[in-house]
């Protein structure tokens, strides 16, 4: 479980990450990161996490069982986010079937291709 400071709720976090966040696909699953804007001296909260996991995925059985998977390896995962960054985590279709090792997999080369493209 992803401690409260760092879920992500409102709508409004959700689409402005999706629309104006640098993106990383991957087969299972697909990122979308917005950095903060580096303002001088702003203090920055922490990181923020949402899940997307649509009926695409799945009944609600499956689409639950994706989202606590994906929830515990964003925990152990929430340190490499940047102060203030908002994470946005869509599964596909393809992550109901997917072995919890092929998802951290999936996730940490996503993740690795979101930090690339911020130290751009």
């Amino acid at each position: 479980m992803l401690a409260a400071p760092h879920r992500l709720r409102a709508h409004s976090d959700f689409e402005a990450a999706v629309r104006g966040g640098q993106r990383a696909g991957r087969p299972l699953l697909t990122l979308h990161q917005l950095r903060p804007a580096t303002t001088g001296g702003a203090v920055l909260g922490p990181p923020r996490v949402g899940l997307v996991v649509s009926k695409a995925v799945g009944p609600s059985v499956v689409r639950h069982r994706v989202a606590r998977r994906l929830r515990h390896l964003m925990r152990d995962r929430i340190g490499v986010l940047a102060a203030g960054a908002v994470l946005v985590v869509r599964a596909a279709p393809a992550a109901a079937t997917a072995s919890s090792p092929a998802l951290a997999a999936d996730l940490d080369a996503a993740l690795r291709r979101l930090s690339r493209q911020g130290a751009r």
